[in-house]
């Protein structure tokens, strides 16, 4: 190790990390404290205003997402620094994969990397092989540590407890008390049956049975007015979850044979099956952030008899898996050609989707009719929505009829689109003045805490010391505030112009729209309709579009002709469009 560094760049760069604040052990503080200590001890030609300080709280080591890191090495990049200077190896990162490619980067880019509790430095061959080293040891204590954590979970799975999370319709979980496998007195939980919801589930179970259908018994438990815990309507999706949650079954002979011969990893003997209490299956779905759990083949789950009352025979819930995996190898039909230009976008005033529904009947352009149909009103049978059906071939003449009359130079949509520029320029050269202004002052801010800095040196023991050191943290705190409102009108600036080049672009779409909608495709119609349009509105009256940039408060309203519904099941025509805006579409 060198105990100099002649030769180096005047500044250098402290890394410091801390997953969460406690207030305890090795705080940001304190890492960026003892790394100054070793910059001055190590780096005579760096002074203090040459140290660039990169703090990350809250943020695991296990991946380098994290805002200051990447600030630092887009910096590093720069070449703004030589060399990074951590308290410990895993402030860095804990994963050898990211920490190698790091290393290789730094190396590149002629920085040198130095962790002073380890005392390695890349500057030298066999500092940058005892890194290596140490990080392959860091991502091993990290893989066991979470390698003991499954191990636990599946000991506590034994037991039949409940391990946590939102506990299913019918339950709620309640604390007791557990001796564990290794002596230690610790809590643990079980479910606790709660009459009304477990009637419900009960119930469920019965009606799927009777109608083999999730369809029929959706419509059945919204027509009676069932809420799921969460006080919504029941959907097939939420049916389908308790359908399938093995901890309804009770732990009968049935329940027996059918978890051993689907292979399960069963901690329960023969004569736990009871008939009383209910199945406990661990490791049942696959939980990944941002996306649908998946549920896993059942010969990788962990089943145990739980500690709580089951609801559903054996026999009953095997015959719903069977009766919906019949149900699903047959669900797959080829889809009809989709000609509706607004699905995804057209609404009913009840808040659902309203899909288009198509007939074998021919307009008389040779199109095949269809209607648009609440999804609320046919999952409910009518009897939560009664909303008249859209005649969908009329309904999405007239939008598209509606966007073209846009795209002129007269209209008031054009005429709202030019002022809303004119409005963007004036406030862009607002912030570019204030923008300026607030750079200067903090360009003054810096030079001030610069000179005090250096007359520190010379107050080194004196009574002064404390209140210049002092006046440099209050002038570090207001450079702080500037330099967050200098980020923040720096991002107002890049959208406006964002948003002033998306007005010409707009413009610009809508007239090629007006001149090409006809000879377009369905798909490439539909395509060129979402570029505008946000949403649409059906209150079976009258037909609101809503175009992006417009609140949901006001829109286009056309207004209503007999050819926009459907009455007692059949088509009426009227072939005299006429629709105006009525009202002004808002920015």
């Amino acid at each position: 190790m060198k105990q100099t560094k002649e030769n180096v760049g005047e500044q250098i760069a402290i890394y410091s990390r801390k997953s969460k604040y406690t207030g305890k052990g090795e705080s940001i503080e304190n890492q960026i404290e003892l790394c100054k200590q070793y910059i001055r001890a190590h780096y005579p030609n760096c002074k203090d205003d040459g140290i660039l300080i990169y703090e990350d709280e809250g943020f695991s080591g296990g991946n380098t997402e994290r805002p200051e890191f990447k600030r630092m090495m887009a910096e590093a990049r720069a070449k703004k620094f030589s060399a990074i200077v951590c308290y410990r190896l895993d402030r860095i990162s804990r994963n050898i994969g990211d920490f190698a490619k790091l290393i290789e980067e730094l190396d590149g880019l002629k920085v040198s990397f130095i962790s002073i509790k380890e005392q390695f430095d890349t500057s030298s061959p066999m500092g940058r092989a005892m890194m290596y080293i140490s990080s392959v040891f860091s991502q091993l204590e990290r893989e066991t540590i979470a390698e003991r954590i499954r191990d636990n979970m599946h000991e506590l799975s034994k037991t039949g407890r409940w391990l946590g999370g939102t506990s299913p319709t019918g339950y709620v979980s309640e604390q007791v008390e557990k001796v564990t496998v290794d002596g230690k007195t610790k809590k643990a939980c079980k479910l606790k049956l709660i009459p009304e919801e477990a009637e419900l589930v009960k119930q469920i179970y019965k009606v799927f049975l009777e109608t083999n259908s999730l369809t029929k018994t959706e419509t059945y438990f919204i027509q009676n007015g069932y809420r799921t815990k969460n006080k919504k309507l029941f959907t097939r999706f939420a049916l389908r979850n308790i359908l399938t949650n093995p901890v309804y079954m009770i732990a009968d002979e049935d329940a027996y044979r059918y978890l051993i011969e689907n292979e399960v990893d069963l901690f329960a003997e023969k004569e736990d099956f009871d008939g009383e209490h209910g199945v406990m299956a661990y490791n049942r779905t696959i939980q990944k952030s941002g996306k649908a759990n998946q549920i896993r083949p059942m010969n990788e789950w962990i089943v145990a008899v739980g500690k709580h009352i089951g609801l559903i025979k054996g026999t009953e819930w095997i015959q719903v898996q069977e009766c919906l995996e019949q149900n699903r190898s047959k669900s797959f039909r080829k889809p009809r050609s989709n000609v509706a230009l607004l699905s995804g976008l057209l609404f009913c005033t009840c808040g659902d989707y309203m899909r288009p529904k198509l007939s074998q009947r021919k307009d008389a352009q040779g199109e095949f009719i269809y209607s648009y149909l609440c999804a609320m009103k046919e999952k409910s049978r009518s009897h939560v929505c009664k909303m008249k059906n859209a005649n969908g071939n009329m309904l999405d003449r007239v939008v598209c009829e509606e966007i073209k009359r846009l795209g002129a130079d007269s209209s008031e949509f054009i005429r709202q689109l030019e002022l809303g520029k004119k409005q963007l320029e004036g406030n862009r050269e607002e912030y570019d003045d204030n923008l300026e202004r607030l750079r200067g002052v903090l360009a003054e801010n810096e030079k001030e805490i610069a000179g005090l800095v250096s007359s520190l040196s010379k107050a080194a023991g004196t009574s002064t010391e404390g209140y210049i050191i002092k006046e440099i943290d209050e002038l570090h705190g207001k450079g702080e505030i500037m330099r967050s409102r200098i980020a923040k009108m720096e991002s107002l600036t890049a959208s406006h112009a964002l948003s002033n080049i998306e007005c010409d672009i707009i413009r610009q779409m809508l007239t090629t729209f007006k001149d090409t909608i006809d000879d377009m495709s369905v798909d490439q119609k539909r395509a060129a309709l979402r570029t505008f349009v946000k949403k649409v509105v059906w209150d079976g009256d009258n037909v609101h579009v809503y175009l992006f940039g417009s609140d949901d408060s006001g829109g286009i309203e056309l207004p209503q002709d007999e050819f926009l519904s459907e009455s007692g099941g059949g088509l009426t025509e009227n072939e005299g469009y006429t629709a105006e805006p009525l009202c002004e579409n808002s920015k």
